[in-house]
């Protein structure tokens, strides 16, 4: 089954995080014949995503999570497809490789082959080498397509928080995650110890900073080249003890704020004039953001009405 009878609004490519093999090859291919789909990295968990009625495309590999949940879901998705772009199926092709890549190759793609005929998968391979050397597969030929480096500059969107607000950045993580499902050009930036390196580890376009001396901090924010500064504010004891500093820090970094609605942040923010005031609803951040990354007049508006504060 060729990929271009997948029905639109009903893939979800799997992948260990960003890569060259998803940008060259994959989603070319999909924006080409109109199949709208969503990437998801390995730190989904598949129990979280919705694949009733979805085909489901491994990008080379295909983690133990994954098979398990197919295994235990199987009538769940319309079909499986594993795109590679080198030869995994082969051991002899990859035994000079260092010991620790062919052992994942041997893992999580030389050892799925058995499995991947028994659940009906459709191979997607790169060349015509490829193609060849693996017909019995039927396998689709993919091109690569050259990156679109003309496409619109991204955005950085940021929240600079310390270790006392971990709670809200769990709660900020999957507001980023759906809306870097639905907008390329925005990038993440955030402060944080290990454990917030954890929690956004294989999510594409994050950045997080390890936390520094406060003269540090006020220095980077002087360097600008961030568009939209995050505050929210979960209702927690430690939480309403809060001020409405970050206002200041957002500003100063020449972006323009989206804050939790409430007292604290409402004491200086006025919505929709120097920046926004969203309740702490996951959806709202979601297009509140969206929103700011798709009108760059709001954005120069709020943040230049907001240096009036200053």
């Amino acid at each position: 089954m060729a990929l271009d009878s997948i029905p639109t609004e009903s893939c979800l490519v799997i992948e260990e995080g960003a890569n060259p093999s998803t940008d060259y090859f994959i989603r070319p291919y999909l924006y080409e014949k109109g199949i709208n789909f969503r990437c998801i990295t390995w730190s989904s968990s598949p129990i979280e995503q919705d694949i009733n009625g979805k085909s489901l495309i491994f990008v080379r590999y295909i983690p133990r999570s994954w098979k398990s949940f197919i295994d235990k879901n199987r009538g769940q998705f319309q079909r499986i497809y594993l795109f590679i772009d080198d030869d995994l199926f082969d051991w002899y092709a990859f035994s000079s490789m260092p010991l620790r890549y062919q052992a994942k190759i041997l893992r999580l793609s030389w050892s799925k082959q058995r499995w991947l005929k028994s659940v009906g998968a459709q191979l997607l391979v790169s060349t015509p080498y490829l193609a060849e050397k693996y017909q019995s597969w039927s396998p689709e030929l993919l091109q690569p397509a050259p990156l679109n480096c003309e496409q619109e500059q991204p955005l950085t969107v940021f929240y600079h928080g310390s270790a006392s607000h971990l709670e809200d950045v769990q709660w900020l993580r999957p507001v980023i995650e759906e809306v870097f499902s639905r907008s390329p050009i925005l990038n993440f930036e955030i402060i944080g110890d290990q454990r917030v390196n954890r929690l956004f580890r294989g999510m594409p376009r994050v950045q997080v900073l390890h936390p520094m001396k406060w003269p540090t901090y006020v220095s980077m924010l002087r360097g600008r080249g961030r568009s939209i500064g995050l505050a929210p504010l979960l209702d927690l004891p430690f939480n309403r003890a809060r001020s409405h500093t970050k206002f200041f820090d957002i500003t100063q970094a020449g972006a323009a704020g989206i804050f939790a609605q409430g007292d604290i942040y409402g004491s200086i923010v006025r919505h929709g004039e120097n920046g926004l005031l969203l309740p702490m609803e996951p959806s709202a951040w979601v297009e509140g953001i969206l929103d700011l990354a798709n009108d760059h007049s709001l954005r120069d508006a709020l943040s230049l009405e907001a240096r009036k504060c200053l």
